[in-house]
């Protein structure tokens, strides 16, 4: 890939507590916190989660919903999940994420097999939900 082809660069999470979200997307997901101590000590608006080398969950604290003003309705979109969001993972960082949230106590769904994304077929996926009841998709396809 190049600098200048179409990827999703981050997607911005409504949380009521950012550092114990990121806490959470560390311990019980194994993602990588950013900007944690920054934001603790008021120098940063959020802390974030990084899923890759270039994509990252932004954890930003319902309290920012307010300046949330660059289009009609933007505001109201706090407290408002998305849908879900897909994470996918080789098959043993699959199996190690479900062990991790299975360990911190994190509901997770039963196994799906062959559900569409955009890799085509998912070989299995499952579903669990954040702290702020944001929901992910986990997956794995056969490579």
């Amino acid at each position: 890939m190049t600098k200048n082809s179409t990827r999703l660069d981050h997607v911005v999470l409504w949380v009521a507590d950012p550092v114990a979200a990121a806490g959470f997307y560390e311990e019980a997901v194994g993602l990588e916190p950013i900007n944690v101590t920054e934001f603790a000590e008021g120098k940063v608006a959020f802390p974030s989660v990084r899923i890759n080398e270039e994509t990252i969950l932004d954890l930003a604290p319902l309290t920012l919903a307010a300046r949330m003003k660059m289009v009609p309705g933007a505001a109201e979109s706090a407290g408002h999940p998305v849908n879900h969001i897909c994470l996918s993972l080789p098959a043993d960082a699959f199996d190690a994420l479900r062990t991790r949230l299975a360990e911190h106590d994190v509901a997770i769904s039963g196994i799906d097999h062959d559900l569409s994304g955009a890799r085509g077929n998912a070989t299995r996926s499952f579903y669990f939900r954040d702290r702020d009841g944001n929901v992910f998709e986990a997956r794995h396809y056969d490579e």
